[in-house]
């Protein structure tokens, strides 16, 4: 009975794990042909997803990028893995044990550690070849990571190789050596020596013939010993043991007999198959001129776009501007930007990135951040380093006073004439120094129609009660701070830490009303019905409104905040002038079009807004009415003392509790330690019991 429980706990802990660990990857293939872009709610089947997908540049590059990289490292590996396995099998007992175990270590580490290792060393490299003019001091990127790749391919490469090496006979490669091959050439090659002294008669070069020799010696080793090699050099007599003559051959099912490898008195081997050589011969050439045909178009590729400014086919750029000029050197630039905030090829759109990269030679490092806190945090920490970066007014203004962005060379960027006037000098780049305008949005509230009775309209009825459990607040301290400001009635600049903490307490008290606090992870929620009431930026809006028809947008009665995100350049930028080309590519009018028509943000561009579809230019979300846009309000650059109290009082809000969640905590880890404490007990009893 004991042993049927065991089974079924077994079966079923078995049919947990699984269900663990692939149902939700199952539950990804199914929406993955979901029409919405929300993982709650299946509002049809499509396979736009997939089209998309298949038609966006960037992740065909990265595609192709994985697919040589994985030809390259295991081709390489196995290379090296190979002829390491064959040196360790020489070693002497001890030396083998220690390099085995030195190959073990990059297996039994965890891949990040030694990840972070190779990355550690290409660093040293990298500072160590600076000093020095003969060594390459760029080779991040795909040269450490093919190296990292071989680098964790070799030793599995060595523990699959040894175990065959083992079970080969040696007497193989002595056989190999005994026809005149030297060491190397019986290992890799199978060749024996040509023009060695003491060469047989007849024998043969190919490989393939030389596999056939080998395989008689071993027969001839099976039935004569140690006499085999004597056989094979020399002309042996009738009836001799092992005569090579008279055996019979068994080469890939053909039984072959000694007369086949006679001609005039002398050793022969079969005759290739008539039509062989010629045939190999014309293959050779056809594979000459496809390579051939390759490079010449290659080589054509430039010739042909140079002289045209088309890039796409929806796309074409000025041709006043040079925009070739970092072609063939390698550069690349890292651009941080907001999530969902370019167009990138899906749903028929423009891929951008890819469009300026055809365009210019430059390879574009796209990543997103969800707030201008988390962007802010991880650019005065160092950790990484970007060439182009785009915040918020508000944090320009901030950036700008730490002297953490660059003057820009507006000689390198003449679009910028084409920014509407009403944007340039702003109170947060007084001289336009450091920015250019890329899009301008409004925060509001969004709201499902079928899960609310009554369409709310004012920043107060997000305290509202009949909202409890289904309200998404933002997950930022400015903007959140600015609902509540415009809710109390108070300056959404701050101007006081006593007003930062009158305006906090509002924020508490409609903690225990939000289901959670967002940033893109709304779009999933409210697109998938598992929130009735959010808040967010207009553009967003427009693109959840596409993809869920019972979605509202609400422009608040107390008024909104209007926001101007701006393309600026970091102070630790080492590519500035790629930067601004860059830069410069966004204001393009077919940029910026495909842009505001993708994301569905305000675009600051008259000439972008006069060629855009008429939906989105007539759209009151996204170009609201004079009477809505009177009442929006911009953020100012906050004081040291009053910054740092809002940072303080956000952080104590977001971990502010009434009590309940604490006691519970509580309560599960003396649950916890006094189930632990009871296990270690009954062990300790069983243990006293089993002595006596």
């Amino acid at each position: 009975m004991k042993t049927k429980h065991l089974r079924l706990m077994q079966r079923a802990y078995v049919i947990l794990f699984f269900c663990f660990m692939y149902l939700p990857i199952a539950y990804m293939v199914v929406f993955s042909f979901n029409q919405s872009k929300g993982y709650a709610l299946f509002t049809g089947f499509t396979f736009k997803w997939y089209t998309s997908l298949l038609h966006n540049e960037s992740i065909l590059h990265a595609l192709w990028v994985s697919l040589y990289l994985a030809l390259f490292s295991a081709v390489i590996a196995t290379v090296l893995g190979t002829a390491a396995s064959l040196g360790i099998a020489s070693m002497g007992r001890k030396s083998r044990l220690l390099v085995t175990n030195i190959t073990y270590i990059t297996t039994v580490n965890p891949e990040i550690i030694t990840g972070i290792s190779l990355m550690m060393l290409f660093v040293a490299y990298q500072r160590f070849a600076s000093e020095l003019d003969f060594l390459p001091d760029n080779i991040m990127g795909f040269p450490t990571l093919l190296i990292a790749h071989i680098a964790f391919n070799v030793p599995y490469v060595i523990f699959n190789v040894t175990p065959k090496l083992k079970q080969l006979d040696i007497k193989l490669f002595e056989a190999a050596l005994d026809l005149g091959c030297d060491p190397r050439a019986g290992i890799f090659q199978g060749h024996p020596a040509r023009d060695q002294p003491g060469h047989p008669v007849g024998l043969p070069h190919q490989p393939d013939l030389l596999h056939r020799r080998l395989h008689d010696l071993l027969l001839q080793l099976r039935y004569g010993g140690d006499t085999a090699h004597r056989h094979l050099l020399h002309d042996p007599q009738e009836g001799q043991p092992g005569d090579l003559r008279t055996v019979h051959h068994h080469v890939r099912g053909h039984s072959v007999h000694h007369s086949d490898f006679q001609r005039n008195g002398e050793p022969q081997l079969p005759p290739r198959p008539e039509g062989a050589e010629r045939g190999g011969r014309v293959m050779k050439r056809f594979a000459v001129l496809l390579l051939a045909l390759a490079m010449t178009v290659c080589c054509a590729m430039p010739a042909f776009a140079a002289g045209t400014i088309e890039v796409t086919e929806d796309v074409s750029v000025s041709d006043d501007y040079d925009w070739t000029r970092f072609k063939g050197q390698n550069v690349a630039i890292n651009v941080y930007n907001w999530g969902e905030y370019i167009s990138n090829g899906s749903d028929d759109s423009v891929d951008v990135v890819a469009a300026f990269e055809k365009l210019t030679g430059i390879k574009v490092n796209y990543t997103t951040f969800d707030s201008n806190e988390s962007m802010y945090a991880k650019l005065k920490s160092g950790a990484a380093n970007y060439d182009v970066v785009i915040p918020s007014d508000y944090m320009v203004a901030k950036m700008i006073a730490e002297g953490m962005l660059k003057p820009l060379n507006y000689d390198n960027i003449p679009n910028f004439k084409k920014i509407n006037q009403e944007y340039v000098d702003p109170d947060y780049d007084p001289q336009n120094a450091y920015t250019v305008p890329y899009m301008l949005c409004t925060t509001g509230i969004i709201y499902n129609t079928t899960m609310v009775d009554k369409a709310p309209t004012s920043w107060a009825d997000l305290w509202d009660e009949q909202y409890a459990g289904n309200i998404l607040m933002f997950n930022n301290s400015r903007d959140a701070y600015a609902i509540a400001a415009f809710k109390s009635g108070h300056d959404i600049n701050p101007q006081s830490t006593e007003e930062v903490d009158e305006v906090v307490e509002e924020l508490k008290a409609q903690k225990p009303l939000v289901q959670a606090y967002v940033m893109d992870e709304i779009f999933d929620k409210m697109i998938g019905g598992e929130a009735a009431v959010g808040v967010y930026y207009s553009g967003d809006a427009i693109t959840m409104i596409d993809d869920n028809p019972d979605l509202a947008w609400v422009f608040p009665e107390e008024g909104s905040v209007l926001s101007v995100d701006c393309m600026t350049i970091p102070a630790a930028s080492e590519h500035q002038e790629a930067a601004e080309m860059f830069i410069n590519f966004m204001c393009e009018t077919d940029i910026g079009k495909a842009n505001a028509e993708y994301i569905g943000y305000t675009t600051p561009m008259q000439d972008v807004w006069e060629v855009l579809d008429e939906d989105l230019k007539e759209s009151e979300i996204a170009y609201p009415s004079e009477e809505k846009a009177a009442k929006e309000k911009v953020f100012t650059a906050l004081s040291d003392d009053v910054n740092s109290e809002l940072d303080v009082k956000w952080s104590e809000m977001k971990s502010y509790d009434e009590g309940g969640s604490s006691l519970l905590f509580l309560a599960l880890l003396a649950a916890m330690v006094a189930l632990a404490c009871f296990n270690i007990w009954r062990k300790v009893r069983r243990r006293n019991r089993n002595q006596y």
